[in-house]
């Protein structure tokens, strides 16, 4: 496991016990973020870097009981907190490195990935293995429930030119990794961008 790798780890197992009662209004953005995904009955889609599961009831609902939901995070600790929220009979749960995702090639119809770019050691290489696993033309939602000022904000920073989640950083970033940016949203109670996968 590579230092960044550790890092992550540490940071979420340390607050990994009370991460959902830290962020319980949140439920209606994922519902708002997944149903604009376009997930359709019988799709399969990754929850990447899923953390304690939150995604995970609402991707199952679009999909619906035909379909395939996955969950996988490289911290042992939030999975167990899925799994004590129940939310692993909405999923199967896998220990993984998102960078480096145990399935093979065009298996998934879309990938969801709440906080995710801004936790990947090497944003352009976790991107692509992504695009790898996901059929020609499948969607990818990067989300988070509160815009990019209001997350700096609660951090104590300021936002400045070079923040990879910046439309046109963003939008570079997954043109170098195999995606389209279909649509870009960051206002003060949602973070969405969506893309698709370029042939």
């Amino acid at each position: 496991m590579s230092d960044e790798q550790t890092h992550v780890r540490d940071f979420f197992t340390e607050r990994a016990a009370g991460w959902d009662s830290r962020f319980p209004d949140d439920g209606p953005a994922y519902v708002s973020a997944v149903g604009l995904l376009g997930l359709r009955l019988g799709d399969a889609v990754l929850d990447a870097g899923c953390g304690t599961g939150r995604a995970l009831p609402v991707l199952r609902e679009a999909v619906g009981p035909t379909g395939t939901v996955l969950g996988a995070d490289l911290t042992p600790a939030m999975l167990r907190e899925a799994v004590r929220a129940g939310r692993d009979r909405n999923a199967a749960l896998l220990l993984a490195d998102v960078a480096r995702v145990p399935l093979r090639d065009a298996v998934l119809d879309a990938v969801f990935g709440a906080g995710l770019v801004s936790h990947l050691a090497h944003p352009e290489a976790g991107l692509r293995e992504l695009a790898r696993v996901v059929r020609p033309v499948g969607r990818l939602a990067l989300f988070h429930p509160i815009g990019r000022a209001a997350l700096a904000a609660r951090h104590g920073r300021a936002l400045t030119g070079d923040d990879l989640r910046a439309e046109p950083n963003l939008r570079l970033l997954l043109a170098r990794s195999g995606w389209h940016m279909d649509s870009y949203t960051d206002e003060e109670n949602r973070f969405l961008a969506l893309a698709h996968r370029t042939p």
